[in-house]
């Protein structure tokens, strides 16, 4: 599992950028952060799409992959349920 952290300044490559993360399946934990599940090609693949979309990034803007185990994530409030199916009747 991966986290994905953004700070990008212009709203459309920004929009973009969020846009390719939902397609390659992450997940939006907050406003500018994402986690992807996926098989390890899957993950290296979103990797080197990042990077080939890195061109569109100014100097001002940033984006932070973390390499996370899943039984080392902490979640709390609205995040944890994110984990689990929600069934509404």
């Amino acid at each position: 599992m991966i986290i994905v952290s953004y700070d990008i300044k212009d709203d459309k490559v920004r929009n973009a950028f969020a846009k390719l993360l939902q397609k390659q399946g992450a997940i939006r934990l907050q406003f500018s952060v994402y986690e992807v599940h996926n098989t390890k090609r899957i993950i290296e693949n979103l990797k080197i799409t990042i990077k080939n979309f890195s061109k569109h990034f100014t100097p001002a803007d940033s984006v932070i992959l973390f390499d996370i185990d899943s039984s080392h994530l902490i979640k709390f409030g609205n995040a944890i349920h994110r984990d689990k199916d929600i069934v509404f009747f």
